[in-house]
């Protein structure tokens, strides 16, 4: 029986990897919907690949150039979103949320009402909105798996132990491109530089967060809410090799560690082969790299942002939407060439230490709209403060 598929940002980098795993048995799947917003090459090339029953085009003119395209095909195409859960009529089997930021959290809200099981690697989404999200994978009973490699490795080590068998969790850390730069060194940071990251692939954004280890910081949160662990039970660990990506105590004095190379092919392929039927290839165990792990603690002088995590409330809250949507604007604002990269960390921290945003603390997101509120006003208020900060 073919499994019932569902992309959402299918051509973006985790979307794609998603798109050349089920390529390679697509006998298997039923493919029910593919959503882009506007790569119009990507979306065009992957729907004759797959011959999804849907597609969603954000992009208005991408939508009329994609439908002008296929228009002798049988393939559906929408251009609005909120459409989701009119289109699919039964529960698929999958869907994967792959759409970066919190565009996506309604998108990824209404995939859990038409899913069996949902795989979300956006994590704007599950730090800011966890609440809103684990109350309707209850509420429609559809299973949760987290995509990004870290999360998805503590989901494989736990195997569903609860908070009082386990005494520590260590997150992987590379270190990004200035691990070893002298730190006198660092106010003349550039963009380019920042954006050559010594070990993954990745997007503008998610290399820069990583270079001030603002991935880290979130890893954790989005770690701690998905789990339910305690925030002190957590530790960052420098691996600049990334081949280690989670390390668990439990207090019956075992520890296991997951290791995989730096191919997010590695933890999607398992979130949607569950029961390990079907083979992925992949390099060699590396012994070298076994052999020289080369792990030590975070140096919070060079990666200052790490020390954010101390004002981090026990439960999901509004205020992780003040430090997401702060950090996102700041490194708009450098890609822009705006401000220097320490100002980054220097702005997060006088933007979330403001008084009007700490009573967020003790507020929890009721709905999308209070999250995508907030979002906005403190995204002007971050400009404004940048401004005057220059």
């Amino acid at each position: 029986m073919k499994k019932s598929i569902i992309i959402l940002g299918s051509t973006g980098s985790i979307g794609k990897s998603t798109v050349s795993i089920i390529k390679k048995n697509k006998d298997h799947f039923n493919v029910l919907l593919l959503t882009c917003n506007n790569n119009y090459y990507e979306i065009i090339k992957q729907a004759k690949l797959l011959n999804p029953k849907n597609l969603i085009v954000q992009d208005k003119v991408t939508f009329l150039r994609v439908k002008k395209k296929l228009i002798k095909t049988k393939i559906k195409i929408f251009n609005n979103l909120n459409l989701i859960q009119k289109i699919i009529k039964k529960k698929a089997d999958y869907t994967i949320c792959s759409i970066s930021g919190l565009s996506g959290l309604q998108s990824t809200i209404d995939s859990i009402k038409i899913s069996k099981t949902i795989a979300i690697a956006n994590k704007e989404s599950l730090i800011c909105a966890w609440y809103l999200i684990n109350k309707n994978l209850k509420k429609f009973n559809t299973k949760f798996i987290p995509v990004d490699s870290e999360h998805f490795s503590i989901y494989e080590l736990l195997n569903n132990k609860k908070d009082n068998f386990i005494e520590q969790v260590i997150i992987t850390a590379s270190g990004g491109p200035f691990l070893n730069l002298p730190i006198n060194k660092f106010k003349n940071i550039s963009l380019k530089e920042t954006l050559k990251h010594p070990n993954w692939s990745m997007g503008k954004k998610i290399s820069v967060d990583s270079a001030t280890m603002m991935n880290k910081v979130f890893e954790v949160i989005e770690a701690q809410r998905i789990f339910n662990i305690d925030m002190k039970k957590f530790k960052i660990l420098i691996h600049s090799k990334s081949y280690v990506h989670a390390i668990i105590k439990f207090n019956n004095g075992l520890s296991k560690i997951l290791i995989h190379d730096t191919d997010m092919k590695i933890p999607i392929f398992n979130t949607i082969y569950q029961n390990n039927d079907y083979y992925l290839k992949t390099k060699k165990l590396n012994i070298k790299d076994l052999n020289n792990l080369d792990f030590q603690n975070v140096d919070t002088t060079r990666f200052p942002s790490v020390n954010l995590l101390k004002s981090i409330p026990k439960n999901n809250s509004l205020f992780e939407t003040v430090l997401v949507s702060c950090n996102d604007e700041l490194v708009n604002l450098f890609l822009k060439k705006k401000i220097a990269f320490l100002d980054i960390y220097r702005l997060i921290n006088k933007v979330t230490n403001l008084k009007e945003f700490n009573k967020f603390k003790h507020k929890r997101p009721n709905n999308i709209k209070d999250i995508l509120d907030l979002d906005a006003y403190v995204r002007l208020k971050t400009q404004n403060l940048s401004v005057l900060y220059r």
